[in-house]
């Protein structure tokens, strides 16, 4: 189906996130930092990217930003996956790259539609 880096400082959140990725048959790769995800991205790029954003160091929307800057990663499809749901968080998701933002926990009827159109989109 395809490959997707799950990124996000909270192991409970990577597990629970890569058991439901995986039972859809996607293939998950896991990183729980915001440097670790982009030494990842940059050596194996995945299809799409499901990031956190509240992250200790660098946050989600700096790791959005540094994807987006990088010609190699610069198209990746960019789903923020997050407890923020404020418009202010959102507009600061869209000013970073973000394709998508969805509010933690994302129910499996948002979350999957959404990689879907975003992969069929980099097909």
């Amino acid at each position: 189906m395809g490959h997707v880096l799950v990124v996000d400082d909270n192991i409970h959140n990577v597990k629970l996130l890569e058991a439901r990725l995986q039972v859809a048959a996607y293939a998950v790769e896991t990183a729980s930092s915001g440097p670790e995800a982009l030494a990842k991205a940059a050596a194996s790029p995945p299809d799409l990217v499901l990031l956190d954003v509240m992250m200790p160091g660098m946050d989600g929307y700096e790791v959005c930003r540094r994807l987006r800057g990088d010609p190699a990663t610069a198209r990746l499809p960019v789903v923020l996956v997050t407890a923020l749901d404020g418009e202010g968080d959102k507009a600061a998701g869209r000013e970073a790259g973000a394709d998508a933002f969805l509010t933690k926990p994302a129910p499996d009827d948002q979350l999957f539609p959404t990689m879907k159109r975003l992969l069929e989109r980099g097909a």
